[in-house]
């Protein structure tokens, strides 16, 4: 009964792993978009299979047997710790992404000096900082 979710949660799961382990290692993957799109063809898997089971019977999970009950539960507890794990690294990666970007643009405004200044009518003069240009090299 539980076949096709049970194998798709331990599908993600495993991706998941494989994704953080790989993450930790370096912080550039070639094959990040492939993982994310993979990671959510699984996760509408699920939902779908979820959706499926609750039409057949509202109370799906009380219907099943002990050791599917425990097999679900298993296999659920796994994949909460591997998402656990997943969004903590991809959050990382964030965070140092974000970090290097702010880097890059406070060098770029240093060194071309986008400061401007303007006098005002009274002869005060008023300064902003233009945000400097910056252009990303996607193929790294």
């Amino acid at each position: 009964m539980t076949e096709h979710l049970l194998d798709a949660m331990v599908s993600l799961t495993s991706l998941m792993e494989e994704e953080s382990e790989q993450l930790a290692r370096s912080p550039y993957l070639p094959v990040l978009s492939e993982i994310a799109n993979a990671k959510l063809r699984l996760t509408g898997r699920i939902e779908a299979e979820v959706a499926r089971l609750k039409r057949g019977n509202q109370n799906w999970m009380a219907a099943l047997d002990e050791e599917a009950r425990t097999q679900l539960a298993d296999v659920t507890r796994l994949l909460l710790d591997a998402s656990e794990v997943n969004k903590k690294v991809l959050s990382r990666q964030i965070e140092l992404s974000s970090e290097m970007m702010a880097a890059i643009a406070k060098e770029a405004k240093r060194l071309t000096g986008t400061r401007n200044i303007t006098y005002g009518a009274c002869g005060g003069m008023g300064g902003m900082d233009a945000p400097a240009p910056i252009s990303i090299n996607a193929r790294l």
